[in-house]
């Protein structure tokens, strides 16, 4: 808040010297928070973690089908004439 409402002529640089942190970790949160607030395009937090999720339930759906394929082609095995 302080980095977004600076007078003019108060540089990023001094600000974050300020807070005791860089100026290009300033100017990283400032990217993120016009992300999160809907300033910019690009990825929120909130659809990382969606993302993670939708990930792990696709691996779970994968390993899933793998072991209904492999049921079905035993089963298809066991119904083969002479067996």
């Amino acid at each position: 808040r302080v980095a977004r409402s600076r007078e003019p002529g108060m540089l990023l640089k001094q600000i974050a010297a300020d807070f005791g942190i860089s100026e290009s970790c300033l100017t990283g949160w400032l990217k993120v928070a016009d992300i999160e607030d809907g300033i910019k395009s690009g990825t929120t937090g909130e659809d990382v973690v969606e993302n993670r999720e939708l990930r792990k339930r696709i691996r779970l759906l994968e390993q899933e089908n793998e072991v209904l394929r492999r049921a079905a082609a035993y089963l298809s095995q066991a119904n083969l004439p002479g067996k």
